[in-house]
């Protein structure tokens, strides 16, 4: 029996730091910026990785929210990564939403969002099984 992935993602480069990258019929580019000898074409790994984390969770608490039909108007997800020494990275993750809510709508949001996809894999670690081709 094999393991059917979730989400294929290829990342493809031919010289220089920048990659083109698709996954089905969509296609984006990640670069370095030119303070770190990349050409600045997109954003860098952990740029991609924190948008990542930000998109899961706004879709993740809008579909909960259209269950529980609330209209949070606008969400934004702002995530920024601290790297620290001698300790693991620490990223903030701050929620906003244009509705006002109940402390316990706020409290649920805040809840769910630390349960999203995304926010699991970063949280729990992924095992990563590397071969090369």
């Amino acid at each position: 029996m094999t393991d059917t992935p979730v989400v294929t993602v290829t990342v493809e480069g031919k010289t220089g730091y920048a990659q083109s990258i698709r996954s089905g019929q969509h296609a984006w580019t990640s670069d370095e910026p030119v303070s770190r000898g990349g050409t600045d074409t997109g954003p860098n790994p952990t740029a991609l990785l924190l948008s990542a984390l930000g998109a899961c969770t706004a879709i993740t608490l809008r579909m909960y929210a259209e269950r529980k039909s609330w209209d949070l108007g606008i969400i934004r997800v702002r995530c920024a990564i601290f790297r620290r020494k001698d300790e693991r990275p620490r990223i903030e993750r701050e929620l906003t939403v244009a509705a006002s809510l109940t402390e316990e709508q706020r409290a649920k949001l805040l809840e769910i969002a630390g349960k999203t996809p995304v926010t699991k894999i970063v949280m729990d670690g992924a095992e990563i099984a590397t071969k090369l081709g």
